[in-house]
């Protein structure tokens, strides 16, 4: 049996909880962005799915993921209940660490997708879908690009961290979902102001720092690896933050810190995939191409009509492809010999897989979720009906008010009745 190392054990375990945090810091993101009668029911779609999908993993999903080989397609039920798992090792590390690690991964994907239809989906279709989107979409891509045997990880698919099984997935999902479930009372010609972008401030700061566990932690050792992979994250997340104000500058003659935020997560998407086959000088130039991109995604939702609520699609399914475009591009074995050469060392195989993969994970997650959203629909429907939408989902579908005090609640809706278009300042997020 494999030697479980202390050192990396200790660091997993770190890296573990350190992915935990990003999905409190999803809820404040996401939750700071829309209007204040909804903001607890945002929060919850990034709270519950730590318990749905938490259950959905250990029960049945790690082993859909990560069990032996149907195919190439989709593991088994060999590890359904966790079974075996006890005491045995994964690499240098122990078996339950490297399951919960993963599962980490499985429980923030469908909370991203939550930003395209938040303020408007019921909350049991919230949750059916979150339990079905894990089990028939995360898990089978997940054994694709992860799991030995996976087709895509045979051809040889670069996905260091997520690109295309966490980001690309999701937010290919995001923008079917928008399409499906339909625009926001109002929108466009009502805008939606972010009602609390202090929250959404934190909330990107968390996200930055749960991102070194979320990319050096898929090292799975405390080696050099890890080091690179944690250098390159800083890197991408800063260079992302600059180019998206830089655009800003350009185009709007100043710099939003919604904007700053944005870009600081573009960047951190746009390196995962790459994040331990690249160099630091290639993360900088990720992260910097990722933030220029996802503003030109975020864009598309104005110029195509679509009502992606928080740019779960632009951010994520546009970053998240071009991450995984760049890694073809920019892996370099002189950094990771286990990795390989991309297009600019000479190597254009690597870069032809790479489109493979995005277009085949696209494409797959499309199909699925849009009959996923079908199914619901039909069963028990997806979204609230227009007066519970005006009402606002916080007091309808919970009980619940994020701000009770009166003096604060009188603030929230002056704000939102007084503050000028983001259009004014901000047209590339103005549509939230």
């Amino acid at each position: 049996m494999a030697t479980i190392d202390p050192g990396h054990t200790a660091w997993l375990l770190i890296a573990t909880a350190l992915v935990m945090l990003m999905v409190p810091g999803l809820a404040l993101f996401y939750g700071g962005m829309v209007q204040s009668k909804n903001v607890l029911s945002t929060f919850m779609h990034s709270f519950f799915a730590l318990a749905i999908v938490t259950i959905q993993w250990a029960v049945f999903g790690y082993s859909l993921a990560f069990g032996p080989t149907h195919g190439g397609f989709i593991g088994g039920l060999d590890f359904a209940f966790l079974s075996g798992m006890s005491g045995q090792a994964s690499g240098s590390i122990p078996a339950l660490l490297f399951m919960m690690f993963q599962g980490m991964f499985a429980i923030i994907t469908p909370a991203l997708i939550s930003g395209a239809y938040a303020e408007r989906m019921k909350f049991s279709a919230y949750c059916a879908f979150t339990l079905l989107w894990a089990t028939l979409v995360y898990d089978p891509l997940a054994h694709w690009v992860w799991a030995p045997g996976g087709w895509l990880f045979e051809m040889g698919a670069l996905d260091f961290a997520g690109g295309t099984v966490v980001h690309l997935s999701s937010g290919v999902s995001a923008l079917v979902c928008a399409l499906v479930i339909g625009r926001r009372l109002g929108h466009p010609g009502s805008q939606h102001p972010p009602h609390n972008l202090t929250m959404t401030v934190l909330g990107a700061g968390l996200l930055w720092f749960g991102w070194f566990g979320f990319n050096a932690g898929s090292a799975l050792t405390s080696g050099a690896l890890a080091a690179l992979a944690l250098v390159n994250t800083h890197l991408a997340a800063a260079a992302g933050a600059l180019a998206w104000g830089l655009v800003d500058a350009i185009r709007l003659g100043k710099v939003t810190i919604l904007g700053a935020a944005s870009g600081l997560v573009a960047g951190l998407v746009g390196i995962t995939p790459a994040a331990g086959f690249v160099g630091p000088m290639a993360a900088i130039a990720i992260g910097g191409m990722a933030g220029v991109i996802c503003y030109g995604g975020v864009l598309l939702k104005s110029r195509l009509g679509y009502d992606d609520s928080l740019d779960a699609f632009g951010v994520h399914g546009i970053g998240g492809a071009a991450g995984a475009l760049l890694t073809g591009v920019f892996a370099s074995t002189a950094f990771n010999p286990a990795g390989k050469d991309g297009l600019l060392a000479g190597n254009p195989g690597v870069f032809t897989t790479q489109v493979i993969g995005v277009g085949a994970a696209a494409a797959y997650a499309a199909v699925v979720t849009f009959l996923i959203l079908k199914l619901i629909d039909s069963v028990i429907g997806l979204r609230v009906d227009a007066d519970e939408e005006r009402e606002g989902l916080d007091t309808v579908l919970h009980g619940e008010s994020g701000y009770t005090l009166g003096s604060t609640t009188s603030h929230v809706a002056h704000f939102e009745a007084d503050q000028p278009p983001l259009a004014d300042h901000v047209p590339a997020l103005a549509t939230r």
